[in-house]
C-alpha cells in the first residue's frame, strides 16, 4: 500500500535581516578575518555555490576596501561530494567549480550562507582537499542556525539564529533572488 505524502507549505514567519543588516555583517566579518589572520597575506576566499559564492565575492570586496589587497576568489560546486545526492533531486543541477589559483599553503576562508547540519561544509572540505593542501581552512557563515549532525563549527559567524526543526532559514541575495534579506520560513503540513 502506497503512503500518501503530505505537501509541505512554507509561510514567512519573521524577517531577521534586511539589506543594511547583511552589508553591516559582511563588513564586520571582513574586519574579523583580517584581524584574526594578521592581514591578508596568503589569504584566499572560496564560496560554496550558490549563495555562499555571492557572499564570498562581497566579503573579498570588503577586505579589498579595508586592506587595499584583493584576495584570490574562488567558488565550489559540491554537488557530487554530497552524501545526500540521491535525496536532493533526481537530476541535480551541477554548477561550475572555479579555483583558478593553487590553494596549497593558502589561508582559505570557506564561505557559506547558512550553517545547519554541517554536511554541506563536510562536502566542501572534502572537495577543497582534492585541490591541494592549504595552510588552514577557516569557515565564515552569514547565519548559524544550530542543529549540527557533524562536529563542525564556524570561525566567523554573522548572526546566530535559534530555530526549531519546523523552520527554514532562507537567505535571499540580490544576485539570485532580486533582494537582500534573511527570513525564517515555517513549515505547515497540508494533508
Amino acid at each position: 500500500m502506497a503512503r500518501k505524502r503530505s505537501k509541505v507549505i512554507l509561510r514567512e514567519k519573521e524577517k531577521i535581516l534586511d539589506k543594511a543588516g547583511i552589508e553591516k555583517i559582511i563588513k564586520r566579518l571582513a574586519h574579523e578575518i583580517i584581524e584574526k589572520n594578521k592581514g591578508t597575506e596568503q589569504l584566499a576566499i572560496i564560496g560554496i555555490m550558490t549563495r555562499g559564492a555571492h557572499l564570498a565575492k562581497r566579503l573579498a570586496n570588503a577586505i579589498m576596501e579595508i586592506d587595499g589587497k584583493q584576495p584570490p576568489l574562488g567558488t565550489l560546486d559540491i554537488t557530487f561530494y554530497r552524501d545526500d545526492l540521491s535525496v536532493i533531486a533526481e537530476q541535480p543541477v551541477v554548477k561550475k567549480t572555479d579555483l583558478m589559483f593553487d590553494i596549497t599553503d593558502k589561508k582559505v576562508i570557506l564561505v557559506d550562507d547558512v550553517l545547519y547540519t554541517g554536511r554541506t561544509i563536510r562536502a566542501a572540505l572534502t572537495q577543497l582537499l582534492d585541490f591541494g593542501r592549504p595552510q588552514f581552512i577557516q569557515l565564515a557563515v552569514l547565519i548559524d542556525r544550530g542543529f549540527r549532525e557533524l562536529p563542525i563549527r564556524a570561525d566567523f559567524v554573522g548572526k546566530n539564529i535559534p530555530t526549531s526543526q519546523k523552520e527554514i532559514v532562507e537567505v535571499r541575495l540580490e544576485e539570485t533572488d532580486g533582494t537582500d534579506e534573511v527570513v525564517i520560513m515555517e513549515k505547515e503540513n497540508n494533508q
